[in-house]
């Protein structure tokens, strides 16, 4: 998919500009897991902004990231720190490499994976008793009528809009990917949380915030350079953003012989 495979042009700009992970998601996953969590497995890791939290916390992570430039910043920014690193999108791992983990986690990056597949491969990559986790989260700009600008800005020129649709049913009983955990006999305990975040930028720190995601990435580039142009235009000179993070967990049920 181009928008998935669109971030590597920017990996500087995405490590600098898109926030970081609250140590509560360590937490979160201790919660949830049987036994404790030494070892992990991040899908779509990007430039290691959770990667750092689980790691810092003394967790051994195995980041994977389909993009070379991403993995990249993402060594350098986790250097000394208990990582290792994989090219490869979930579809390309082989869960008989590598002996099951504690967690398997995605930041912002799960709704990127194949629904036919991905929950075969994340139960097999973890063990009994082990975590599942993923979170995120749009950044949305707390004032409605300047949110209301920004979107009409965007829609001009990407009709879609900024944000890849969640996949969930409108009556689903938790947000994605909660619905489908709820959903797969092989995961239980599952857990739907909120974990509020408030930001305020500089516009031209969120005007280059917008330029990291995959809606702007994918336009031509006289489309893009004409939105940017156009957003530092109308945006005041400071924004207030929401990021509140959604968080699912869940553990994985023992195997049957």
């Amino acid at each position: 998919m181009e928008r998935a495979r669109s971030f590597g042009a920017v990996a500087e700009d995405y490590e600098r500009f898109r926030p970081g992970y609250p140590d509560a998601l360590v937490v979160l996953v201790n919660e949830v897991a049987d036994g404790p969590v030494r070892r992990a497995i991040e899908i779509g890791a990007g430039t290691g902004k959770a990667t750092r939290t689980f790691a810092a916390a003394g967790i051994e992570v195995v980041a994977t990231d389909p993009d070379a430039d991403m993995l990249s910043v993402l060594r350098r920014e986790c250097s000394g720190l208990p990582v290792t690193t994989v090219r490869a999108a979930l579809e390309e791992l082989d869960p008989a490499a590598y002996e099951p983990f504690d967690l398997l986690y995605a930041a912002a990056a799960w709704h990127w994976t194949t629904p036919a597949t991905r929950w075969d491969l994340a139960t097999a990559l973890v063990r009994d008793g082990g975590a599942v986790a993923f979170f995120g989260g749009p950044f949305v700009l707390a004032d409605v009528e300047v949110a209301a600008v920004e979107d009409e800005l965007i829609a001009a020129y990407a009709p879609e809009g900024r944000h890849v649709p969640a996949p969930s049913a409108v009556d689903a009983p938790m947000l994605f990917p909660g619905d489908e955990m709820l959903a797969d006999g092989r995961l239980y305990d599952v857990r739907e949380r909120e974990v509020p975040r408030r930001f305020t930028l500089a516009r031209a720190d969120y005007v280059r915030h917008l330029d990291t995601i995959s809606a702007v990435r994918i336009l031509p580039a006289a489309d893009r350079s004409a939105l940017l142009a156009d957003l530092a235009a109308a945006l005041p000179d400071q924004v207030e953003v929401c990021a509140d993070l959604m968080v699912h967990t869940a553990r994985r049920a023992r195997r049957r012989d």
